[in-house]
């Protein structure tokens, strides 16, 4: 299905807005940051009702796919939006990470276009004030917020489109699964109050083995192969015991499409619950080999804590 700057923001799939500062290479982290704040209050983001969104008929559940009704054929010169029923959560805040739904309608005929997050793993929480079309749309609304939107059409071919939106929740910017036992031998993490790690290499050699352990359990769904995850991590060299990067330095979770990380990164997430952290030493063969990467020397061994938030399955074909 061909959808609006929203969804395309919401599936990681072709937003060069969202990709921007992602290098999709090997490395575990973006050579920059993913997007910048949006400008100024939230709240004077927000577009305005209009026409289009103020005469649409929703029937369905909150949560649930909806179906829209509306005069068809109607002129969409701007971006519009109707709180159609306002929700008793919180009101999405700066930094907050927000899951949403949406079923889309093709204003010409009536048509549905498809629905998306309304399944678990289909969509990654976003920074909705991060960029600037979540934050006209989705800012300054409580959670529980269902919203009638009316995009016009887009150069290249798409027409202006209908959604209905469900803001459901946040995501924790930090694992908060259950506590598991340590295992003997591997590095020692100690974390602050916001979520941020710290490891303390042992007075060994650094095995030659690839070593995975859980820290933290989650209750979500486990990561598949393919996958894009929202996930926080801390790197070290076993060498030094030296932070050489680290997603909360930056200030934010990263993604990367297809989690395209070094090997030895992609077999710590595999099969792992959201929810979970998960501390991994990776040896050269499974990292960067005999090629120094930026601060990091040649036949480094690698050690990294990583918070699991959200995963996004790859979209059936």
């Amino acid at each position: 299905m061909r959808l609006h700057p929203l969804a395309l923001l919401s599936t990681l799939a072709v937003s060069a807005m969202l990709l921007a500062g992602c290098s999709g290479s090997s490395s575990p982290d973006p050579s920059s940051s993913q997007s910048s704040d949006a400008s100024g209050d939230v709240c004077s983001q927000a577009v305005k009702p209009g026409a289009v969104s103020d005469s649409v008929k929703i029937t369905g559940d909150f949560g649930t796919p909806s179906t829209a009704t509306f005069a068809l054929k109607q002129k969409v010169k701007d971006l519009q939006r109707t709180v159609v029923s306002k929700g008793d959560g919180a009101t999405i805040k700066k930094g907050d990470y927000v899951t949403y739904a949406i079923s889309a309608f093709d204003t010409a005929t009536g048509k549905r276009i498809g629905d998306l997050g309304y399944k678990a793993d289909e969509i990654l929480p976003q920074n909705v004030l991060a960029n600037q079309t979540l934050a006209q749309v989705i800012g300054c609304v409580p959670l529980g917020t269902r919203i009638a939107a009316a995009f016009p059409a887009q150069q290249g071919g798409t027409g202006s489109q209908v959604y209905v939106i469900d803001v459901l929740k946040t995501s924790p910017t930090a694992a908060w699964g259950k506590d598991q036992a340590p295992v003997e031998g591997m590095p020692a993490v100690k974390l602050a109050k916001d979520g941020e790690p710290a490891i303390t290499i042992p007075k060994t050699d650094a095995p030659a083995d690839l070593k995975i352990s859980v820290l933290k359990e989650g209750d979500g769904g486990p990561v598949a192969d393919g996958d894009t995850t929202l996930l926080q991590y801390y790197g070290v060299t076993w060498a030094d015991g030296k932070s050489f990067d680290s997603s909360w330095k930056k200030g934010e979770p990263i993604t990367v499409p297809g989690n395209a990380y070094v090997p030895g990164f992609v077999k710590a997430l595999a099969g792992q619950k959201v929810g979970s952290q998960v501390l991994v030493v990776i040896p050269p063969a499974e990292g960067y080999g005999d090629k120094a990467q930026g601060s990091i020397p040649a036949n480094s061994t690698l050690v990294f804590v990583i918070d699991i938030l959200a995963t996004q399955h790859v979209a059936a074909g």
